[in-house]
């Protein structure tokens, strides 16, 4: 399933990918958030996918809910519209989702397409105050994640569901728009009892921020808002209540590297660039902030699926931190 909005060039690319999988019987659904530039044609008329058309942009985690509903298969596998999968990923992930009884989920190797010879993603870590990042983002590939293994949850960039599993805890939660989604489904699956299975021969290149791109105010009030959102809605009393504290340790590491030059602060250079990036975090929290009631609401509600005790959670993501120099 790919979700798309005005990415013609990268969307033919991405359903190119798939159209080479082998050993895979799949439909290919394509949710086409009100494209101007023809992609939804493409997409029906060159590859013969099905299309559900939206008339505006509905979001990431709207657009992936529809195509859920409307899959007919065991297991669900998304593709973003900027990645391209190599030819045996479908393949892979399936055998590693249908692994075991209590696998929802299964995440892939992801490199950057730009840089293939570097990791994107394998798997995903988390800090303590609930931003959380790709395992091994910016790493050489080494090898040193072509081991079979747990993780914590898939990136949404290529990810497989086990259905059954969405239909116990439901799919992705739309207050989120974009952006931390599939961080909020991974987690709320781990604190039902499911667990996530990594694939290193499963292999996926992805363009980085090719949606609205890492320079972007607006991507990082998403990213800010949905962080809260997530620790008001899943994380354990214990943690949430020090997440002013790790928030700061955060920001902390973050000033540091932007000394050298480097982190995540190189996005938005200069003096003008850092007032736009304080600016999009303070926008973001008060969102959050309009939303608390909601989240909170939902927290009683996942109080009731979840199966892991608090101090179980709070050791789980404790055993999945990302260290700061990583969060930064």
């Amino acid at each position: 399933m790919v979700v798309n909005w005005n990415r013609r060039v990268l969307l033919r690319a991405c359903l190119e990918s798939l159209a080479r999988q082998s050993d895979a019987e799949f439909e290919t659904i394509v949710v086409d958030n009100g494209s101007t530039d023809g992609s939804a044609e493409v997409a029906e008329g060159e590859f013969g996918a099905r299309v559900i058309r939206n008339t505006e942009n509905r979001g990431f985690c709207a657009a992936n809910n529809q195509g859920i509903a409307a899959a007919r298969g065991e297991f669900i596998a998304l593709l973003n519209n900027d990645a391209e999968a190599e030819p045996g990923w479908l393949a892979e992930m399936r055998r590693a989702c249908a692994s075991r009884a209590d696998i929802g989920m299964a995440a892939c190797k992801v490199l950057r397409w730009d840089e293939p010879q570097r990791i994107d993603k394998a798997g995903h870590l988390i800090f303590p105050d609930g931003q959380n990042r790709g395992r091994g983002s910016g790493a050489l590939d080494g090898g040193q994640f072509d081991c079979e293994e747990e993780v914590l949850w898939p990136d949404g960039c290529a990810a497989m569901y086990r259905r059954a599993m969405l239909e116990e805890i439901g799919g992705f939660d739309e207050d989120f728009f974009a952006y931390g989604d599939d961080a909020e489904l991974g987690l709320r699956a781990r604190l039902a009892g499911w667990k996530c299975l990594y694939t290193p021969r499963a292999v996926v290149r992805h363009h980085r921020g090719a949606t609205m791109g890492k320079g972007s105010a607006e991507r990082l009030a998403l990213i800010e808002r949905n962080r809260v959102l997530l620790v008001l809605k899943l994380f354990p009393w214990s943690l949430l209540w020090l997440n002013p504290f790790y928030f700061a340790l955060r920001l902390a590491a973050g000033a540091a590297m932007a000394a050298g030059g480097a982190g995540d602060t190189a996005h938005f250079p200069g003096v003008a660039g850092k007032l736009a990036m304080a600016g999009a975090l303070v926008r973001g929290d008060l969102a959050a902030l309009r939303m608390a009631p909601r989240m909170l609401r939902k927290r009683e509600e996942m109080r009731r699926m979840q199966k892991l005790t608090p101090g179980e959670a709070r050791r789980l993501i404790l055993e999945n931190r990302l260290g700061w120099r990583e969060v930064a």
